[in-house]
C-alpha cells in the first residue's frame, strides 16, 4: 500500500500540488486521472521520487520516501517497475534482452536463471516466439507488452505506469488494460496507471483519484464514477457520446 499523506509540491511561485491526501491499494489498478496540466503527472513523478515534494509525506508500507537517504530510495527503487509512456525499448537489444536489462543490472541470479526469468516474463504477456526480434520489428502494442515484461522481471511490490495506452488504438488498449489488471491481481501488486484514456477509467479503475487544479476532487472506484454528481469528473469522464448515455442511463435507472 501506498499513502500520501499532505503533499505539497511548488515551481517557485506556482503551487502545482496542494494538500494531496490517498491511498492506492494492493492488488487493485490505481488509476490517477485528471486534465493536462491538473497535476497528476507531478504526482505520479512525486511517487517515485523523480520529483521532491516541497512537504508531505509518500509512505511505501509506512516506510516514509521522502526522507529516505539516496542509498536508501535506491534500494526502494528495485521494489518498483516502471512504464514509460512511450515503451522505451532499447532498440539495439532484442526483445529478451530488454527483458533481461533490469536482470543483468541488478540480479545475482546466473546468467541462465536470468534467461529463464526474462522467458516467463515474455510468455506472461504473450509474446512467446518474439525472443529474438528487435523493437523496430514489432507493433506498438507488442512494444508495451515489452515494457510491461520488463517491468515486472523483477517481481516489483509496486507497478508504475505513465499513460500505458498512448498512441494505441482502441482495441490494442484494451488489450494492454486487461493485461496490466490481470498482472496486478495475480502477483497483488500495488499498480498506478496515469492516464488520459476513459475507457481504462470504466474498464479497470479500481481505485481512482481524479485531480483537479492540483488537489484531489475526487477518488471512487468505475462504479462510483457511473452514480457521480462531481460535475468536473462528469465533464472529464462522460465528454464521449457512448460514456454520455451510459451516464444518462445510470440518471434514468
Amino acid at each position: 500500500m501506498i499513502e500520501v499523506k499532505h503533499l505539497y509540491k511548488s515551481f517557485g511561485k506556482k503551487e502545482v500540488l496542494h494538500d494531496i491526501n490517498t491511498v492506492f491499494e494492493d492488488g487493485k489498478t490505481n488509476l490517477i486521472i485528471g486534465q493536462s496540466g491538473a497535476g497528476k503527472t507531478v504526482l505520479m513523478r512525486s511517487l517515485v521520487g523523480l520529483i521532491e515534494p516541497t512537504s508531505g509525506e509518500v509512505l511505501y508500507d509506512d516506510r516514509n520516501f521522502v526522507n529516505m537517504t539516496k542509498k536508501e530510495k535506491i534500494l526502494m527503487r528495485r521494489e518498483m517497475g516502471m512504464i514509460f509512456q512511450g515503451a522505451a525499448l532499447f532498440d539495439s537489444l532484442t526483445v529478451l534482452e530488454n527483458v533481461r536489462f533490469p536482470l543483468d543490472m541488478f540480479s545475482d541470479m546466473t546468467s541462465q536463471e536470468r534467461q529463464r526469468r526474462a522467458q516467463e516474463c515474455l510468455d506472461r504477456v504473450n509474446l512467446g516466439g518474439a525472443e529474438n526480434k528487435f523493437p523496430g520489428e514489432i507493433s506498438g502494442g507488442m512494444q508495451k507488452r515489452v515494457a510491461i515484461a520488463r517491468a515486472i522481471v523483477m517481481n516489483p511490490k509496486y507497478l508504475f505506469c505513465d499513460e500505458p495506452n498512448s498512441g494505441l488504438d482502441p482495441k490494442t488498449s484494451l488489450v494492454i488494460d486487461e493485461l496490466l489488471s490481470s498482472i496486478t491481481r495475480d502477483f497483488n501488486i500495488t499498480t498506478i496507471i496515469n492516464t488520459h484514456d476513459m475507457n481504462s477509467v470504466m474498464g479497470i479503475g479500481e481505485n481512482i483519484v481524479f485531480i483537479s487544479d492540483g488537489r484531489k476532487e475526487w477518488q471512487g472506484n468505475k462504479d462510483k464514477v457511473i452514480a457521480s454528481r462531481n460535475k468536473k469528473l462528469n465533464d472529464l469522464v462522460f465528454a464521449s457520446e457512448l460514456f454520455k448515455k451510459v451516464k444518462q442511463a445510470e440518471l434514468e435507472g
